[in-house]
């Protein structure tokens, strides 16, 4: 079985920790990272990475 996160968020450190969590935690990347862009947001650059886990059955 493969479970499968897409973590999303801020462009910023914590995301990156998040990410890194998880590595940490056994979880592989998962394709490439996504980067969204809109002027109206706050912070206007919104990013998701992929991550899988594969359990050994």
């Amino acid at each position: 079985m493969v479970e499968y996160k897409l973590l999303t968020g801020e462009d910023n450190s914590e995301f990156c920790d998040r990410v890194t969590e998880f590595l940490n935690k056994g979880w592989e990347l998962y394709g490439s990272p996504i980067m969204h862009t809109d002027s109206s947001w706050k912070n206007n650059r919104m990013v998701g990475q992929a991550v899988v886990r594969r359990n050994k059955n």
